[in-house]
């Protein structure tokens, strides 16, 4: 008792503006205990929804021949889904449907050839909205995607790319999932999952890569509109910004405990469909996110600058040896 008022005095005794700064300590620690608690949940312990039973029988997955989308793919058919396998090369698609079928010989699994970056786009995607015309598609994946061949200055971008860039990773992604909406809204339920990237949602910028990164926060944004837009009509849309995953278009071959192979990082994507609007689903990536938020971003951008005139030059390198060959 005597204890318990010598402390009453004690706090008595300290000027206002200290006990309000104690105060706000005490809050400020325990909103990041919450947040921590609410990372570790998410990251280890949560489970992933019933994707079938709670959004519906079949998935379509685009970019679906390799990397994250061929992952993300075989992934889904674990969950019993049906795949509408969309890519650009019949022979690749006919290739990874029939892997899918001799893993998952209960799955039913069809493709579409679409070539994202070619001028008749708008009428290939018609083309994909009849095909699944009928089919009760509860999950889309927005996976493909394109980026620069190697690191440049943005003067040094071509209009060949420039607009391939745009044509599949803005209006591809935008023209995909309005096909493929309406079908969600009748039946009041749906996934939509759009793969962005860590150069637009995490890093403060990528340079040598800035058009690259635009269209990737077009995703994110966009991503998050439809979020609101939708939610009350039982679909959820989700941004997944992975760092560097080890795919074809990231050049990187050999897979490590931050650069996670496609399917361990599929592995995780597939767990957090229908949480949250952006996340990153690889555990390491949002250490890898936090400790970038709290560095300088001036610190960041020079560091990321280095790396990429680093990758111009090889690529230049590699660029002049194929043209002396």
């Amino acid at each position: 008792m005597a204890g318990t008022c010598a402390h009453v005095e004690f706090l008595r005794a300290q000027p206002a503006w200290a006990l309000a700064l104690a105060a706000v300590g005490l809050l400020v620690a325990a909103r990041a205990a919450v947040r921590l608690a609410l990372w570790v949940y998410a990251a280890f312990l949560r489970p992933g929804k019933p994707l079938r039973r709670r959004y519906g029988p079949w998935a379509v997955v685009t970019g679906a021949t390799d990397g994250i989308g061929r992952a993300m793919a075989f992934r889904l058919a674990a969950s019993g889904l049906g795949l509408v396998l969309v890519g650009r090369n019949p022979e690749k698609l006919a290739t990874v449907s029939e892997e899918i079928k001799g893993k998952y010989p209960k799955v039913e699994v069809r493709t579409y050839v679409l070539d994202f970056a070619s001028e008749g786009l708008a009428a290939g995607v018609d083309g994909l909205k009849e095909a699944i015309r009928g089919l009760q598609v509860g999950v889309l994946v927005n996976n493909a995607g394109i980026s620069y061949p190697y690191a440049r200055y943005f003067h040094e971008v071509d209009e060949e790319l420039m607009r391939s860039l745009i044509r599949v990773n803005v209006e591809g992604v935008t023209r995909v999932t309005q096909a493929v909406l309406p079908v969600m809204v009748e039946r009041k339920r749906g996934a939509i999952v759009n793969i962005g990237s860590g150069s637009s949602s995490i890093m403060p910028s990528d340079p040598l890569y800035s058009v690259y990164a635009a269209t990737k926060a077009y995703i994110d944004q966009f991503s998050r509109c439809l979020y609101v837009e939708y939610k009350s009509k039982g679909i959820d849309v989700q941004c997944q910004v992975p760092l560097y995953v080890a795919t074809k278009m990231a050049s990187i071959r050999k897979s490590s405990f931050f650069v996670p192979s496609a399917d361990i990082y599929a592995q995780a994507a597939i767990r957090h469909i229908g949480y949250e609007p952006r996340c990153t689903p690889y555990w390491p990536h949002s250490v890898m996110w936090f400790l970038i938020s709290i560095l300088p971003e001036s610190l960041i951008d020079n560091v990321r600058l280095g790396m990429c005139i680093k990758i111009r030059k090889k690529g230049q390198a590699k660029d002049a040896q194929k043209k002396a060959q």
